[in-house]
């Protein structure tokens, strides 16, 4: 099967998997069949994607933009939709008993999958523009995740603090792209990565930090990690979903696509360096802090995403095969041990780890389970994440001069190490501990996916053959070339497993440690007072505060303002383009004198009676002076039709408006001041001004009769009319004009509810409005 169908597939079964279980919630059992559906689809362009070139589909969605809907799949890409789509069908398989009996159960697997969807499409697209559409897509499906439960105020503001994180990433990252695509002159991701000399290009150091601030706000790099921890309101399935590979992985996925055109850019690899340093201690740290097993993962996600953004601006081939390996590591256990922390919270009743211990005895299965994964996060032998773990100091060792990141990577593994003990060691062995349920290990459906997951990361511990074609095809997209390392579990007596060893003991000094680390660091009041996560509450009250003082600023309540306003911005805008843009110019008049001085003055006359009008009646009537000479202009001009449909218009317009307004308050004298009529003056004078000079500006260009004569001659056959008008309005633009009357007819509607109201207010008694 293509690749179109498959991502496409996704998000119609959004909409489809919503009404089959609203009609029978019981065949969510069998949702997982979609994702391993698509698993397979996808395996099946194994072979083309291992090409240089990979395998391409392109369908033309704007031509005139020269923007396609392209898909591709080669190393990366392909990497990724597996991925997403085989932890995916855990994932669906395992919520379908987490949720089991859920009133909004349909409502939580159309948003899963169209999140799925989303995912596809952006790993998948080759181009900008496509792949920005379904960046965006995915930060919406995930605030519906996020916010699954809205009755809840954190879910709220989480759901609400990521899609803003997000979708503010994706501003900067469409400035980026469109940058880059102008640079490039294409907007195809597989023609720019086959260019030469962009990272020389002046745009390079606009586009390496749009895309950057992008990327980071997608995979939670400090500052803009906040959102990922709190997202754990969430259901579990959700958490287990995004963080392990899918949404927090895309920013990644998004960098390391773009590595090989600017990775020789000294900004690239210094920001993507710093940021993940950075992200990696700043993860270890956070998660001392926590006892909520949800929590505790999510800040070691947090580091796991600084260590592929690490990785990724290492500037060794090394890097790129670290980097695609730990990416299948960190998906595989991470996925499995949100799972796990989410069947003790089902089974137990609590994820604190503060009140766990022993459950092993009741939860014999599930501790195993937790163990394999644990020992994978750990990174021991003979697991896969040992494996990964040995190329990530290799990678550091032979790409840097400095110690920097070998140190900070010790530091932040080192917490991983002691994560792994409180997640498995601490929850699952010791005494048994008192829990609001009695624990028991949960259904098949719900440990299956944990347990195969767990399982596969030994047997790629055992045999790192097994998944190295796999990672390969990543690593040398990575790095943009063919790159020659292989996976394997003993390397020796090296510098990377004295790494190891002492990574390990140190992480058991601090899982030893961690009650006392924890203690001190929540103590620290200043780490949550200051930080991002406080900073945003700051970010947002001041919004609001500014959005107060603006709206009282700018909406007080009066209509002459708010008209004046809008006069003054839309005229400066104007003026200012026309004389920026040379746009200014005068045609010649041809025909007679009189006819060019008479009509001016008798539109001018009207003008002025409209502006000397002492109330609103004599104004409406004033007012049809005007339209009356502007149908004049037509008739002169040789547009009878035109002129006679100006002519009825007008005339229907004063009388409804005279209707109108005689019952209505608005038959008072005009009660401004001088000042006042002089200040309205100035902008009725300047914005006439600028839209006569742009209308003359328009008379000087050469006039295109193309769709005037389209109209002439098709009127009377194709519409059977002869007013040109009339049969444009009504014929050719019909919708247009339906639309039209759609709206006049609503605002009417809403009028008359307005005044209705109005008078019915004033009609009741002082008593009856207070109540």
């Amino acid at each position: 099967m293509s690749l179109t169908p498959l991502v496409f597939t996704s998000l119609l079964a959004a909409p489809a998997l919503w009404v089959l279980l609203r009609w029978r919630a019981g065949l969510a059992n069998a949702a997982w069949l979609l994702p391993a559906a698509l698993f397979a689809g996808f395996a099946t362009h194994w072979p083309a994607a291992q090409t240089p070139a990979g395998h391409t589909e392109t369908w033309a969605w704007i031509p005139s933009l020269d923007i396609s809907l392209a898909l591709r799949a080669d190393g990366l890409s392909l990497l990724f939709a597996l991925l997403i789509t085989g932890i995916g069908t855990f994932i669906f398989l395992y919520a379908a008993r987490y949720l089991q009996g859920h009133a909004d159960i349909a409502r939580f697997f159309a948003r899963l999958t169209l999140f799925m969807g989303a995912m596809l499409g952006a790993v998948l697209a080759d181009d900008l523009i496509a792949l920005l559409v379904f960046w965006e897509l995915t930060s919406l499906a995930s605030f519906l995740l996020i916010g699954f439960t809205p009755e809840q105020a954190a879910s709220r503001r989480s759901a609400q603090q990521g899609l803003l994180i997000t979708v503010g990433g994706g501003l900067a990252l469409l400035a980026g792209a469109i940058v880059l695509g102008h640079s490039a002159g294409t907007f195809r991701i597989s023609e720019i990565l086959a260019m030469g000399g962009l990272a020389q290009h002046a745009s390079a150091p606009w586009v390496i930090a749009l895309v950057a601030l992008g990327a980071f706000a997608k995979s939670a790099q400090v500052p803009l990690h906040a959102w990922l921890p709190n997202a754990m309101v969430a259901p579990t399935p959700v958490s287990a979903f995004l963080h392990s590979a899918t949404m927090v992985k895309l920013g990644v996925y998004l960098l390391a696509r773009l590595n090989p055109v600017y990775g020789e850019h000294a900004l690239w690899t210094g920001l993507l360096l710093t940021a993940g340093l950075a992200t990696m201690l700043t993860g270890a740290l956070l998660a001392l802090r926590e006892t909520d097993l949800k929590r505790v993962l999510a800040y070691s996600t947090v580091v796991s995403l600084g260590t592929l953004v690490m990785l990724i601006a290492l500037p060794h081939p090394l890097a790129a095969t670290a980097m695609a390996a730990f990416l299948v590591v960190h998906a595989l256990y991470k996925a499995c041990l949100f799972m796990v922390a989410g069947i003790v919270d089902h089974e137990a009743g609590t994820r604190d780890s503060s009140q766990l211990g022993g459950l092993a005895k009741k939860m014999p299965l599930t501790a195993a389970i937790a163990l394999l994964a644990g020992l994978s996060m750990a990174g021991l032998p003979p697991f896969v994440g040992f494996v990964a773990k040995e190329l990530v100091y290799e990678a550091n060792l032979s790409a840097s001069a400095s110690w920097l990141p070998v140190a900070v990577a010790i530091a932040a593994n080192a917490v991983m190490v002691a994560v792994a003990g409180v997640v498995t060691v601490r929850t699952f062995w010791g005494p048994l501990r008192p829990t609001p349920q009695t624990p028991h290990d949960p259904p098949t459906a719900m440990w299956i996916g944990p347990a195969l997951l767990a399982a596969l990361g030994l047997v790629l511990g055992l045999v790192p053959g097994l998944a190295g074609a796999l990672v390969q095809g990543a690593a040398n997209a990575v790095a943009g070339h063919a790159t020659e390392s292989t996976l394997s579990l003993w390397h020796g007596l090296t510098p990377m497993l004295a790494l190891s060893v002492l990574t390990l003991a140190l992480g058991v000094a601090v899982y030893r440690g961690w009650d006392r680390l924890h203690r001190a660091l929540v103590a620290r009041e200043a780490i949550a007072r200051h930080g991002p996560d406080a900073g945003y509450d700051r970010a947002m009250t001041a919004l609001q505060r500014v959005a107060l003082w603006q709206t009282l600023r700018i909406q007080n309540g009066s209509l002459r303002r708010y008209i004046g306003a809008t006069l003054v911005v839309v005229g400066g805008a104007v003026g200012l383009t026309l004389f920026m843009q040379g746009g200014l110019a005068w045609p010649s008049l041809q025909g007679a004198a009189s006819l060019y001085a008479l009509l001016p003055a008798l539109l001018v006359l009207a003008a002025v009676a409209v502006v000397r009008a002492p109330g609103f009646l004599r104004g409406i009537v004033a007012a049809g002076m005007v339209g009356f000479g502007l149908a004049l202009v037509f008739l002169f001009h040789g547009a009878p039709d035109l002129a006679f449909t100006q002519f009825s218009v007008e005339a229907v317009a004063i009388v409804v408006l005279l209707a109108v307004v005689s019952r209505m308050p608005f038959g008072g004298e005009d009660a401004r001041t001088n000042a006042q009529r002089r200040h309205d003056a100035v902008i009725a004078i300047g914005f006439g001004a600028v839209a006569s000079l742009m209308l003359l500006s328009v008379l000087a260009t050469p006039f295109d009769e193309r769709l005037s004569d389209f109209f002439r001659a098709t009127s009377v056959p194709e519409a059977h009319g002869r007013n040109l008008v009339n049969v444009i309005i009504v014929d050719f633009r019909a919708l247009d004009t339906l639309g039209e009357i759609t709206v006049l007819a609503l605002a009417a509607l809403a009028a008359a509810a307005v005044l209705a109201g109005s008078r019915g207010r004033k009609a009741a008694g002082p008593e009856e409005r207070t109540e």
